[in-house]
């Protein structure tokens, strides 16, 4: 028993060392990019998200490089993928998945940065980045091209982009592409002409299939990209069916080699006592998951087998966690763990610890603007809706933050980061603002009131009433009855009587009255006739 058990233990030792050593033999890299936070268009729920995963996945299959980069405005994402063609060129496998917009034009495609604009449909050209340059790029990987696009989303400039000409077509999601050369694959999320769906949770349904079947070792290509195509049509209802162009050869082409077989060794007489066992740890293994592994540990609990089965749920968990902490950078400068005194002010060095789940939530670029706004509002920076996504009103409460504090964080798009900056602040930053008739005390507006004669101003003062903005004029039927001023050089009156609307002479035989009129008296004049 001890000796097949040894002899089983050197065996897979020894696969596993020749399936690292096949996996070293060819170079694989792969670019990700996660286009969420949009600029002048609704923001994406899933793409940053996708992009992580999918970059911890190509990271766990043990590829050479793996460059990964969320929201790229237009240069952002020009250069990064010029950067990414130098280093495919020594590749033999070159991959590149992108999230986000992308839209197709005249029957061309094109990959959406998040600033783009997009005002006439000639600006495309210079705004967007085309599928076709982007196979360009990749020409000189040696063995295979493979571009994954989860992008066949509405196009959000349908309905106001400025069309140059009447004839230049503006599609349904992306148009149907033939790769200039072989041995190039292009999966689209939704086939020509159809759009696909974000789902309900922190996937995208095309997404959720890849991390399930692309990197199975030793499945060809085209069988993974074909289980996708069926578990999205079957979660969508058959509403969504992924497509592939491009063609490969004959021969088996797979994202991770599958392990060389190596020479069986002869078992000893009679029935194998772990045919069970092992078959149970093949169908765990096959599963892939947390669940199996301790389901398989709740009968196996003790053996070879077990220990093995335990080494692959403990290296799962670190694969989960690894990706958990991919989502959001750590901090350059944490919070140290005692605090000097600082003086009074805003304090923008401590930092409030995110909990793991938090992490996780707010990875999504909806999640992470609403607790930006919670701060903002609480630092009385914001004062619109929580809930809303992070928009014009967004920006300029950030920048009255900026502004507040002497901060320079970049008001585009709602991170982690800069949430981390605004939760390091305990007490208001942003000046209280009170409607005219209020007055600030104890960082509350409280309404103020003036005395007779005096009006309230915007400045929390009292200035006197303006008689020749506030008198109201007098009654025309009253003005009639009122004596005529005598002109310049007249004899002197009798006296005279001030109100509102002046001064009146009263001459001889002649009496005054005050009258009411509006907030005040007015001056009359009466005179009998003869």
């Amino acid at each position: 028993m001890r000796i097949l058990q040894a002899v089983s233990f050197w065996a897979f030792v020894i696969s596993l060392s020749l399936f690292a050593a096949d996996a070293l033999a060819q170079k694989r890299v792969a670019l990700v990019i996660g286009n969420s936070n949009y600029v002048n268009v609704r923001a994406l729920p899933n793409p940053q998200s996708d992009a992580t995963a999918m970059a911890a996945l190509f990271r766990a299959a043990g590829f050479d490089i793996v460059d990964a980069s969320n929201n790229l405005g237009g240069t952002e994402m020009r250069r990064v993928f010029r950067d990414f063609a130098e280093k495919s060129r020594s590749a033999d496998i070159a991959v590149v998945f992108y999230a986000g917009h992308g839209i197709e034009i005249d029957g061309t495609n094109y990959l959406l940065p998040v600033d783009t604009s997009l005002k006439r449909d000639l600006d495309v050209e210079d705004e967007a980045l085309s599928l076709d340059r982007v196979l360009r790029l990749l020409e000189s990987a040696k063995r295979l091209r493979l571009i994954i696009l989860d992008a066949c989303r509405d196009n959000p400039f349908v309905r106001t982009v400025q069309r140059t000409s009447e004839t230049r077509s503006i599609g349904r999601g992306l148009a149907r592409i033939e790769p200039p050369s072989t041995d190039t694959l292009i999966a689209f999320a939704a086939k020509a002409g159809s759009t696909a769906a974000d789902g309900d949770g922190m996937h995208s349904p095309f997404t959720t299939a890849l991390l399930k079947n692309l990197t199975v070792p030793g499945l060809d290509l085209r069988i993974a990209l074909g289980r996708v195509r069926d578990e999205v049509m079957s979660g969508t209802g058959r509403k969504q069916e992924p497509f592939v162009y491009g063609t490969l050869g004959g021969t088996t082409v797979s994202l991770l080699p599958e392990p060389k077989p190596v020479a069986a060794v002869a078992p000893p007489a009679g029935p194998a006592p772990n045919a069970d066992v092992r078959l149970d740890y093949d169908r765990a293994a096959q599963v892939g998951t947390k669940e199996s592994w301790d389901a398989f540990l709740a009968i196996h609990g003790s053996g070879f087998y077990a220990d093995l089965a335990r080494a692959q749920r403990a290296k799962l968990a670190a694969t989960t966690e690894t990706m958990e902490k991919s989502a959001t950078p750590p901090t350059s400068n944490p919070a140290p763990a005692s605090p000097p005194t600082s003086p009074p002010g805003p304090v923008l060095s401590s930092v409030m610890p995110r909990m793991p789940e938090e992490t996780t939530k707010a990875a999504n670029p909806l999640n992470a603007a609403r607790l930006m706004h919670a701060e903002l509002q609480r630092l009385g920076c914001y004062s619109g809706a929580i809930e809303t996504p992070w928009g014009s009103n967004s920006r300029r409460a950030l920048e009255l933050f900026n502004k507040s504090t002497g901060q320079k964080l970049d008001t585009r798009f709602a991170s982690l980061d800069t949430l981390d900056v605004l939760r390091g602040n305990p007490n208001r930053v942003c000046p209280l603002r009170c409607n005219s008739g209020y007055s600030v005390e104890n960082d509350t507006c409280v309404k103020f009131v003036c005395g007779t004669g005096f009006v309230a101003r915007a400045n929390g003062k009292c200035d006197p009433r303006s008689q020749s903005k506030t008198a109201s004029r007098p009654d025309p039927r009253e003005a009639k009855q009122a004596a005529p001023r005598k002109p310049a050089g007249g004899a002197a009156p009798a006296r005279v009587v001030c109100g509102m609307n002046g001064c009146l002479n009263v001459s001889t035989g002649c009496r005054s009255e005050m009258r009411a009129a509006g907030n005040g008296e007015v001056a009359v004049v009466i005179c009998d006739k003869k």
